[in-house]
């Protein structure tokens, strides 16, 4: 038994499928079928149920498959404790980042983070925050910027800083004519939301306390898959929504029709933090990645203190 068996006996679980386990490991399917057979040979045990249609773990596959990974898991820290000693920064750091952050942080910190640290190779990946957080538990990301609280006990998070809520309406919104948006006002918005999936949709309703408001009518049909869509929606006229402060910039520049507006509200924001596995090796990575974040924050946002 060595690594390299461990990584295929963890690539077959989570495809649950021979055929692109092997892909997966860069082989050709018969040498991981082989290697998986000498596996349950030498450990005596059937790790898979396997049928023409499906391969399935058996209940003893699952706990030898849980332990794998985390032999694994030492095994890439131990790798990666030695890289880190001689410097943080010499190994790719895999960040992912949500939709409706990465493309605002991003362009402010790529070119100081490149400047500051010339070796560094950052990875970026944008998926919804539940990905995130499921890739990370499978070290397929090293750390991610999320805009949700992590009560996981096997990760850490980094609180980097708090984005305002900004509404942004149309000239002709009947919201032009008040001077302050109170919140008797939002309770009763056109607010547009982005599709579920979307952590900004739930935030978005928790500032309007619309937990337990049922959407309903023409609104309820009006959910767009990304931010740059629910802008295009505003300036159309279909009602308002609220966007991140980092974003606020875009939206004025993309439409002059379009009114943004702070609001003047309590808890009227997001808190964006970096998330990363306790036993992640590069700590150090991660608060110079962070240093630079907080050293290149516009005003419109308020570094997390």
């Amino acid at each position: 038994m060595n690594l390299k068996d461990l990584k295929y006996l963890v690539a077959v679980a989570d495809t649950q499928h021979f055929g692109h386990a092997a892909k997966r490991c860069f082989v050709s399917q018969p040498t991981l079928s082989g290697q998986i057979k000498k596996l349950e040979e030498e450990l005596g045990v059937t790790l898979f149920e396997r049928t023409k249609r499906s391969v399935q773990t058996t209940p003893l596959g699952d706990s030898i498959v849980a332990q794998a990974k985390l032999v694994l898991e030492q095994a890439d820290a131990l790798q990666q404790l030695a890289q880190s000693h001689k410097d943080p920064l010499v190994a790719p750091l895999r960040m992912g980042a949500i939709p409706t952050l990465s493309p605002y942080l991003m362009p402010l910190i790529l070119k100081p983070l490149k400047k500051q640290y010339p070796q560094l190779k950052l990875v970026i990946s944008e998926e919804f925050t539940d990905t995130l957080l499921l890739r990370l538990g499978k070290h397929e990301i090293d750390a991610a910027l999320i805009a949700t609280p992590v009560e996981d006990p096997d990760f850490e998070s980094i609180p980097l800083f708090d984005e305002p809520f900004w509404l942004i309406h149309p000239r002709s919104h009947p919201f032009s004519s008040k001077k302050k948006i109170i919140q008797a006002d939002l309770d009763n918005a056109d607010l547009l939301l982005l599709a579920e999936g979307h952590c900004l949709a739930e935030q978005a309703m928790q500032v309007c306390h619309m937990q337990e408001r049922d959407i309903q009518g023409d609104m309820a049909d009006l959910r767009a898959a990304s931010l740059e869509t629910l802008l295009q929606m505003v300036a159309a006229g279909f009602g308002s929504t609220l966007i991140p402060a980092l974003a606020m910039k875009t939206a004025s520049a993309k439409d002059k029709s379009l009114i943004t507006r702070q609001l003047q509200l309590p808890d009227t924001y997001r808190r964006v933090s970096l998330v990363f596995r306790r036993t992640f090796p590069r700590r150090r990575a991660l608060e110079l990645f962070s240093e630079v974040v907080l050293q290149n924050l516009p005003d419109s946002v308020h570094p997390y203190t």
